[in-house]
């Protein structure tokens, strides 16, 4: 058996910066509104003709992984790409990442899992490396959320919280089984499936019978939260999976060095900071600049705190994620 560390961290986000100032001009928000109820500064969307895409911002952020892990693209085993907003309904951003960086004919794994869908991704690559099928697979997470949002009064809630960017990081094997991913904890309940989704357009409801049954008020093509309740089962579900992560590696809140969260909504992040008794340095928030990038926001976040020094080696580093599905999961890392 090995265990699988991280050996290469990558992020990518657009350069396009959309404030929230920027934003009122187009629908009836304001700047203290959007700061008061989720931290949000600004974000990053995709503007056209920039050449970007969730796959082609997934291949910048995994061409940054690589390279700091002291691989080549022919190194990699495996992809798993972990996105809500792929370039196509079908086929998935993997085998486009495949594709457009040129690698050999290697799997590739799209996982569909929204906000939890990188510390999905990380926990299915972790597998592959610790039953020795692969050896270094490349995790991505990358979002397009611009392309898709209601950008009037109507879809306000939910427009002013998402922004585009793309995270990487190279999974390689690990023998010293004291090191690198401890353990993943995945979890889900599908009887709230519709308090946060895009019901169409799908196969049950494809574009025809939407356009046909639906006034212009009621678009199912835009997403939908239910926001108190998404955020009431957020801070109960983000502590429960960060401290069934500690339990099971013998570990408690204070040999916590870096806590990662999903950068869902910095209230939710403060939320569990005071619950967990974690100082500033112990937590690394990046939804500020950034806003909710889903899949991309850990990675991203990830990657950041790595550059600015705040994870190092020995270093226990828990991510934590809570979204869509609902689904939520933790994983528990010595550096």
């Amino acid at each position: 058996m090995y265990n699988s560390k991280i050996a290469g961290l990558g992020a990518y986000v657009p350069e396009n910066i959309v404030t929230n100032d920027d934003l009122a001009k187009l629908m009836d928000t304001n700047d203290a509104w959007i700061q008061e109820r989720t931290g949000i500064e600004e974000r990053r969307h995709i503007k056209k003709g920039d050449g970007n895409t969730t796959a082609k911002m997934g291949v910048k952020a995994a061409q940054i992984a690589i390279e700091r892990a002291g691989l080549s693209k022919d190194d990699i085993d495996m992809i798993v790409f972990a996105t809500l907003s792929p370039d196509y309904y079908f086929p998935g951003c993997g085998v486009q990442v495949q594709h457009l960086m040129d690698m050999k004919t290697i799997p590739a794994l799209d996982v569909r899992n929204q906000c939890s869908g990188f510390v999905y991704a990380l926990a299915t690559a972790d597998q592959f490396i610790k039953t020795g099928m692969y050896k270094n697979v490349l995790v991505i997470g990358s979002e397009n959320h611009s392309g898709g949002l209601d950008f009037t009064t109507r879809g306000r809630s939910v427009s002013v919280i998402f922004g585009d960017g793309a995270g990487a990081a190279v999974l390689t094997r690990e023998e010293d089984t004291s090191k690198g991913i401890l353990s993943s904890h995945l979890h889900s309940q599908g009887e709230h499936a519709l308090e946060l989704c895009l019901q169409g357009p799908s196969t049950e409801h494809w574009v025809p019978q939407i356009i046909e049954e639906n006034p212009q008020e009621n678009i199912p093509y835009y997403p939908y939260m239910n926001g108190q309740f998404v955020f009431k089962n957020a801070v109960g579900r983000f502590s429960e999976v960060i401290m069934e992560g500690l339990a099971k590696n013998k570990l408690s809140p204070d040999d916590i060095d870096m806590l990662i969260p999903h950068q869902a909504n910095l209230r939710i992040a403060q939320f569990v900071q005071r619950k967990f008794n974690l100082s500033d340095d112990q937590v690394y928030n990046n939804i500020q600049k950034y806003g909710n990038t889903t899949a991309a926001s850990i990675p991203i976040a990830l990657t950041e705190a790595w550059e600015n020094g705040k994870v190092k080696e020995g270093d226990t580093v828990v991510l934590a994620a809570f979204g869509s599905g609902f689904t939520w999961a933790s994983s528990i890392i010595k550096w």
